[in-house]
């Protein structure tokens, strides 16, 4: 059985406070966007998991692909099986993709093997693999708050329009991006903003990691701007980053010396 774990991007993220567990209460919407991996498993008699693609670093068995496994395994007691992902989200972007696959493992193993678990059930399941998991269960644009994990759904479109992202050679983590923030309550809600036209969220709609990330690495504000320059509706960084991406009306022929893609929303 097949799936597709696609990727996201951040509309604005807002730091609002520090928590009593060590995490930070954030603001922000999360937008799908069709930048895909390919996920598949099969029967077997034994637990295995392939890689192909983009190289993931770290240890295979921290992927979230077999954590999400290992959670639904050691509850419903499921058989083993072979799991392959070809990886094409890249890694360290703010896109995450990592996320997606952990997401759609849960849910490919419940259509798989008939576990009838709920929407909701699944994305506290989710919730165990990392903050962005329980978006990518109902996969629909969702204002994230709390930790990230309390989604509610947004009546927001931008079918139609053309995503350009930009992928610099540089890993920015999550941990540089929290080292430089400074929490500030009472702003303009990002679902507020959202509301209004897409011509006014370059004045109001921001990404807070932006500050702490663009004074370690300067040259992705300059990307930022580039975009801008060349007429995008809105630009941003997606995340913690290093992803930097632009929304425009038309595809435009641009000369850009980093990896780059275009997709249609």
């Amino acid at each position: 059985m097949l799936c597709f774990p696609n990727a996201k991007i951040n509309l604005g993220l807002q730091v609002l406070r520090k928590r009593d567990d060590g995490f930070h209460d954030i603001e922000s919407v999360l937008y799908p966007i069709p930048l895909e991996d390919v996920l598949e498993i099969k029967d077997s008699s034994s637990l295995s998991f392939y890689i192909t693609g983009l190289e993931i670093p770290g240890i295979p068995t921290q992927n979230l692909c077999l954590k999400a496994y290992e959670l639904l395994s050691d509850q419903f007691k499921i058989p083993p099986i072979e799991i392959h992902l070809r990886k094409n989200i890249p890694m360290g972007g703010g896109l995450g993709g990592g996320s997606s696959d952990g997401a759609h493992m849960l849910k490919l193993l419940n259509n798989y093997f008939k576990l009838d678990i709920s929407t909701r059930q699944l994305e506290i399941i989710a919730s165990k693999l990392g903050s962005d998991c329980p978006f990518f269960i109902q996969n629909s644009p969702a204002l994230a708050t709390g930790r990230g994990t309390e989604l509610s759904p947004v009546q927001l479109s931008l079918k139609g329009r053309y995503l350009l992202l930009l992928f610099p050679e540089i890993h920015s983590s999550t941990a540089e991006a929290y080292g430089g923030i400074t929490p500030l309550e009472g702003r303009i809600p990002v679902s507020k903003i959202l509301i209004k036209d897409i011509s006014e969220w370059k004045e109001y709609l921001e990404n807070d990691f932006e500050t702490t990330i663009f004074n370690l690495y300067p040259q992705l504000g300059a990307l930022k701007n580039q975009l801008y320059e060349n007429g995008a509706l809105y630009a941003s960084m997606t995340g913690s980053g290093s992803v930097i991406y632009g929304i425009f009306d038309h595809k435009l022929e641009l000369a850009l010396a980093q990896n780059h893609l275009w997709l249609r929303l």
